[in-house]
């Protein structure tokens, strides 16, 4: 093994991607991350939505290199880089030097200036996000089973969702499908069939990044749920009591923000040009400019394609860079060429709409449906690690198929987000 040092700062998909492509490398490797486990954020509402447990989605990072002796796994937080001296320090007071640096810290919540919404209005990245949500859901629920004043009972059976992306829409279409075919049978002095879910999106239509036919398609099967989605309309305020839509106030006690994202602090460690969502624009090989010997890739990076489109903040596209970064590496310690520029393969958007219908754009073929419901299932549960992953997840969607019931409806964890009334 040669000495050669590389630090990867994220444990998502384009940091796992990365460390998987320099295997059998002969370099050393560090991977830091702020968490311990790896988490599929494609299903991560699904979490939210008392759908799929936390350990269905995620897995500790230690067992996956458990057989990789050059990989060191570190539980930290990175607080700054010093690009010259080639070092990383972490919040512990420790500090890594590198020879190779990889930057895959991905995004977090963007509030657009409003970050005193978060409490009451939390975003939906992180194990803790998901099951906060899912707390605050179900204690809606209870919470309206109890409360005699019929105001405030409307108004802890109204959902707010704002953002309608792939994740407000199944935020929305989910919460419905449980309100209203779910938990009837199990409530007695208040009809759940009665919850508003509401999906509020600034722009002409929900799913702007699919096909428009499709969008259609998708806002008609959330209206078909019960789902009231309001277009062209911002978010004007949010509070513990509600949304301000405009000139419209929606007394909601629960509301989610699904609008927006924000780069980690990435272009600032790094003093390097950042757009306007703060992620770093990169080099064609995906190095941060003037600065070679750094990478930065996924949710941090802008890389544009070759239609001049930014290149999406998925799964897939940060798994590539992931996977591009590696072969660069390689080549670089191997004294080969360079690989051509990143190309960005675009693989299909999928996005679903309750549990049987989804929409799928490849490009020239376009799917909706139930049929595009399984194709998007099965995709999932392909790239899910571990057979008893793919095992437990197909287990949990047949049995709400077959059931109705939702397998992970517990409330737990302390409300630390918002005090408790």
């Amino acid at each position: 093994m040669s000495d050669h040092r590389v630090v990867v700062v994220g444990g998502g998909f384009g940091g796992l991607q990365l460390v998987n492509g320099l295997k059998g490398a002969g370099v050393k490797i560090t991977l830091v991350d702020r968490r311990n486990h790896h988490l599929f954020q494609p299903l991560l509402y699904q979490v939210a939505t008392t759908i799929l447990s936390t350990s269905e989605i995620a897995w500790p990072i230690r067992r996956l290199y458990a057989d990789r002796p050059e990989v060191t796994v570190l539980l930290g937080e990175v607080t700054g880089v010093d690009s010259g001296a080639k070092t990383v320090s972490l919040r512990s007071g420790m500090t890594l030097g590198y020879d190779t640096l990889v930057l895959a810290t991905g995004a977090t919540h963007a509030y657009f200036g409003h970050d005193e919404w978060e409490p009451v209005a939390p975003g939906l990245k992180t194990l803790e996000d998901a099951t906060t949500i899912r707390r605050r859901v179900l204690l809606a629920f209870e919470r309206a089973e109890m409360e005699a004043d019929p105001a405030l009972r409307d108004a802890l059976l109204t959902f707010t969702i704002v953002g309608a992306g792939p994740t407000g829409v199944e935020l929305a279409g989910i919460i419905a499908e449980l309100a209203h075919f779910t938990l009837p049978k199990e409530f007695r002095n208040i009809d759940t069939r009665k919850t508003r879910v509401v999906l509020v999106e600034a722009g002409p239509r929900v799913l702007p990044t699919f096909a428009e036919q499709l969008s259609a398609y998708a806002q008609k099967a959330l209206e078909k749920l019960g789902v009231e989605v309001l277009l062209g309309k911002p978010v004007t305020e949010c509070s513990a009591d509600g949304v301000q839509i405009g000139e419209a106030f929606i007394p909601s006690r629960t509301i989610v923000w699904a609008a927006g994202v924000t780069a980690s602090p990435a272009a600032r460690w790094l003093g390097v040009a950042a757009d306007r969502a703060g992620r770093v624009v990169v080099e064609k090989d995906l190095s941060a400019p003037g600065l070679p010997d750094v990478f930065v890739i996924g949710d941090t990076a802008s890389v544009m394609r070759e239609d001049g489109k930014p290149v999406p903040g998925i799964a897939p596209a940060a798994k590539q860079q992931g996977g591009y970064a590696a072969k660069v590496i390689r080549a670089r310690l191997s004294g080969k060429p360079p690989p051509a520029p990143f190309k960005y393969r675009h693989q299909g958007s999928l996005a679903t709409i309750g549990q049987s219908a989804a929409i799928i754009d490849f490009g020239r073929i376009k799917l909706k449906g139930w049929i595009a419901w399984w194709i998007w299932g099965l995709a999932h549960i392909y790239f899910l690690i571990g057979t008893r992953s793919r095992f437990s997840v197909a287990w949990s969607w047949l049995w709400i198929y077959l059931s109705g019931q939702h397998s992970a409806r517990l409330i737990t964890q302390r409300e630390t987000m918002r005090e408790e009334g």
